[in-house]
């Protein structure tokens, strides 16, 4: 009998560090100058342009202050996402209010994650809280508890029918974590050593604590389940690491087969023979040292050797060239990556 090839639905998604994607003429942080207009259009168009040449089914996206930026950016492409949602930075009144309630005033403290499909949605949820005992004391901060910036889940569903669940995550950056007052005013010298090693001890434990938190969601979307999952965003570390393994636990299936059930594989090593795989697989530059800190994650249902597969990773690009560009706030200083799956149908 003739071998007739299955037929596959593809899924294109790509993770986007947008640098404070903000609305002009408003502060974000204290320390730094609001946009104004004319910055705020460069942002705009430079930021559409790169929406336009990902051309994504799915778009998960970080540092997002107002959503109604996130929804310009998406109108200069000139691409079509029926859904743009960034919980935590609306600029409208909220649902149901009566006529007149004041607008929402964008993201407050610290950026959203946030999600743009052209896929129908059926459902989206954001994480705050950790599970139960998943906090930690953080020496001088006390409990930390909840996401600083929460994880946003999509579940999205494909023409064919064929549902696939998209976490979009943002951990706790490297960046020292100094102690300070209400207003933002240092409570601690910044300028001494072992004040410095505590504030990056800080960040580790903060980010540590958001790895086991996420990894927690991960189980249970994954276990005893076969909605296949894509995990992506800003990790703020590479995909080796201890707080990035925390959350994908890829080693722990070469010694127990039953962890593929809750695992996440690296797309990019995950790609099928037919991928280019380059040397510039990176999306970031820190102090002219290039590194990967914006991943895409699958479950096993995008492994094409796993015996519960319904589909590969085809390929993985890195739009990294505007790193080189020099700093300049109208561009990002993440490299975007964009990941084509397959689907059976």
């Amino acid at each position: 009998m003739q071998y007739i090839p299955p037929n596959y639905a593809t899924l294109f998604v790509a993770t986007c560090n947008l640098l404070n994607l903000a609305a002009p003429n408003r502060v974000y942080y204290e320390n730094q100058d609001a946009y104004t207009e004319r910055e705020y259009e460069r942002k705009i168009d430079w930021t559409g342009e790169r929406f336009h040449a990902l051309n994504a089914d799915v778009l998960a996206v970080q540092e997002v202050w107002d959503e109604s930026a996130l929804k310009a950016c998406i109108a200069r492409s000139g691409l079509r996402y029926d859904f743009i949602s960034v919980p935590g930075a609306e600029n409208t009144p909220p649902p149901g209010m009566p006529e007149g309630t004041p607008a929402r005033p964008g993201a407050q403290g610290t950026p959203r994650v946030g999600i743009a499909t052209r896929l129908k949605v059926d459902e989206v949820r954001s994480f705050v809280d950790f599970p139960p005992g998943f906090g930690v004391d953080v020496p001088g901060l006390g409990p930390h508890t909840r996401f600083e910036r929460p994880p946003l889940l999509a579940t999205v569903r494909m023409k064919h029918g064929q549902q696939v669940h998209v976490l979009t995550v943002h951990l706790k950056s490297k960046r020292p974590k100094f102690l300070q007052d209400a207003q933002g005013n240092p409570l601690e010298d910044r300028d001494h050593r072992k004040v410095g090693v505590m504030a990056s001890l800080r960040s580790l434990l903060m980010r540590g604590a958001e790895a086991a938190a996420l990894r927690c969601i991960v189980i249970d979307l994954l276990q005893g389940t076969n909605v296949p999952l894509v995990v992506m965003g800003d990790f703020n570390d590479n995909p080796h690491s201890v707080t990035t393994q925390l959350v994908a636990a890829t080693s722990e299936v070469a010694y127990d087969k039953a962890a593929r059930d809750v695992a996440l594989f690296n797309a990019y090593e995950m790609q099928g023979e037919s991928a280019l795989k380059k040397d510039v697989a990176y999306s970031h530059i820190h102090q002219g040292y290039p590194d990967v800190l914006d991943q895409i994650f699958v479950s096993e249902e995008f492994v094409a050797t796993s015996r519960h597969s319904l589909g590969d990773v085809r390929r993985v690009d890195y739009f990294n060239d505007h790193l080189h560009e020099g700093r300049d706030r109208s561009r990002s200083d993440h490299g975007f990556v964009r990941a084509l799956l397959r689907l059976r149908t």
